[in-house]
């Protein structure tokens, strides 16, 4: 049998004189437990945002983007992307074309990011086609009504007031002429053929999707896509595989980018928040480790007798700060427990409902994700033990420097 486990045990389930010892005990023990449980959510809440993002933005936009040296766009893109679409380790890859446009729609305008898209190859590449409704097989180049097809984000939509089979009217400065009155934008309409709802409001309020050819034709790009989107099977790889493909492409003039550079500053923000969240939560923790020191204290100046005993019956004083290390750290150790698995439900209860929600335009997404951690819980656990036993040394060392005799004497 350990001797002073045993003791510490015995000093944490006795009654003790005062209730006072007992209140305070139960303090430590709950801000312990109140604190393990706040920093593992709010760990878990994190992750599950970074998660979310990292997979919507790297669903959304593919993996690594091979561009043009200039705005002026590349040329025979479909023949790249099909070269690029047989490197090892790619999914697939699509050409596109990207430019920006006002719409508008009965008095109301928007600025409007338009992206030219093969749909059939761009399903590969990215989530967008299955974030069409309704479904379609291709963006029609013309509809029966004589106009080329555009498929507009949902928040975007809603703020033209336009539903599948409006008509929209875009316009450009691209291929723009000159009149007696200066510049004149080109115009011309396009019919609204499905709405795309990907989650994330920056998407979704400010991009739509036509065909290729249409968006060559509008914004009078010849034969040129702006680059061409790849998917690649592992998405983490993006910065290495870029650099591979812009090697094995063989066209001089093109770069490669790639999602996480692309968010780059949004992951960092993400990680730093996480760090900082750790570091405050952690004071809540730290909070109730001076309890646990006020409690063991109070626990020492009640013992003071059996410390006296304890030493003239031999014990050194290693034994008696053991004896009061171990009280502390079992006070923790309970407290961590409650804690972990107080958090751990939270978690489960966050994951099995999503009754919260958030505003889209502020945090990208509008229900609370959560993605619990093995290596968060291990962190939180070791932290909240060692703020403990920490908080427990200096009772337990001013115990173990009473002197036996004075001890007992102030009992009689």
């Amino acid at each position: 049998m350990n001797v002073p486990w045993w003791i510490a045990s015995r000093y944490l389930r006795a009654r003790p004189r005062t209730g006072f010892v007992r209140l305070l005990t139960g303090i430590s023990i709950a801000g312990v437990a109140v604190g393990v449980a706040a920093l593992l959510v709010v760990l878990a809440v994190m992750n599950g945002f970074e998660g979310e993002v990292q997979t919507r933005i790297a669903g959304t936009d593919a993996h690594v983007i091979l561009l043009g040296a200039t705005t002026d766009g590349v040329s025979d893109g479909a023949t790249l992307a099909r070269d690029l679409a047989g490197q090892p380790g790619v999914v697939g890859a699509s050409p596109f074309t990207y430019a920006k446009a006002m719409a508008f729609h009965e008095g109301l305008s928007e600025g409007v990011v338009v992206k030219g898209i093969d749909l059939a190859t761009e399903r590969i590449v990215t989530t967008v086609g299955r974030s069409i409704k309704p479904v379609l097989d291709s963006i029609p180049e013309v509809t029966p009504q004589g106009e080329p097809g555009i498929v507009l984000g949902s928040d975007l939509a809603a703020r033209l007031a336009t539903r599948v089979g409006d008509r929209v009217l875009l316009a450009t400065l691209q291929g723009d002429a000159t009149s007696a009155f200066g510049y004149a934008p080109k115009l011309r309409p396009f019919r609204v053929v499905g709405l795309f709802t990907s989650g994330l409001y920056t998407y979704d309020s400010s991009f739509g999707f036509t065909a290729i050819g249409a968006s060559q034709r509008f914004f009078e790009l010849g034969d040129k896509v702006t680059g061409v989107e790849v998917r690649i099977e592992d998405m983490f790889e993006a910065p290495a595989v870029g650099e591979r493909l812009l090697a094995a492409a063989h066209r001089p003039g093109l770069r490669a980018n790639n999602w996480i550079d692309l968010n780059h500053n949004l992951f960092t923000w993400m990680k730093l928040e996480k760090t900082v969240m750790f570091i405050i939560l952690a004071l809540i923790i730290l909070v109730a480790a001076f309890n646990i020191a006020s409690t063991l204290f109070m626990v020492v100046l009640e013992k003071r007798r059996d410390i006296g005993v304890l030493r003239t019956l031999g014990a050194s004083p290693d034994v008696v700060r053991t004896v009061f290390l171990a009280e502390g750290l079992l006070i923790g150790t309970l407290g961590t427990g409650i804690g972990t698995a107080l958090g751990g439900a939270l978690i489960w209860v966050l994951g099995r409902w999503s009754f919260i929600h958030l505003p889209g335009d502020v945090y990208f997404i509008e229900t609370l994700p959560v993605r619990p951690e093995g290596m968060d819980f291990t962190a939180v656990i070791l932290a909240a033990l060692v703020l403990c036993l920490a908080a427990a040394w200096y009772p337990a060392w001013r115990a173990s420097r009473l002197d036996p005799i004075e001890a007992i004497r102030e009992q009689i």
